[in-house]
């Protein structure tokens, strides 16, 4: 058995606030105003904080890997309650917070690209998402997502 050790990369205060904003759904225009810098240096720090998360290309994979490592704050967690959220709409969480998009999840998962795309629907009514990152923060905060899992994959 081998231990890989996932070590905290060192994101600035800029980039730590970005990637805070994007995983609170934030956009990148209203985090700019919110910061009052311009839209080009929230995009940059954007890039820069996933560049450092292990060459994450996907925003809602570096949040992911972000709250794994300790890089951001993770949400608070909140108590499952009522929420039901199907297995197959579980089944999704992992492979979207890799920063698979449908085609991928599609061929990875072997469902119809129709499918996959009505269930990553019904998946963000259900977190009550308002983008892939945000998603990634509702299903960390109802432990639908775990650092053992992000971990995993970084390996």
């Amino acid at each position: 058995m081998t231990t890989t050790i996932v070590t905290t990369a060192k994101l600035s205060p800029r980039e730590r606030q970005v990637l805070q904003g994007i995983a609170a759904g934030d956009s990148l225009p209203f985090i700019a105003q919110r910061l009052e810098v311009e839209y080009n240096t929230v995009a940059s720090y954007a890039k820069r904080a996933k560049f450092k998360l292990r060459c994450v290309k996907d925003v809602g994979a570096a949040v992911a890997v972000g709250y794994a490592t300790g890089a951001i704050s993770p949400p608070p967690l909140l108590e499952a309650g009522a929420l039901l959220v199907p297995r197959e709409q579980r089944v999704l969480l992992p492979l979207v917070a890799r920063g698979m998009r449908a085609t991928q999840m599609a061929s990875e998962l072997k469902w119809p690209i129709k499918v996959v795309r009505a269930t990553e629907r019904a998946l963000f009514v259900a977190l009550d998402a308002r983008s892939r990152p945000h998603l990634v923060t509702r299903a960390w905060e109802r432990r639908m997502l775990t650092a053992e899992q992000v971990v995993s994959w970084l390996r």
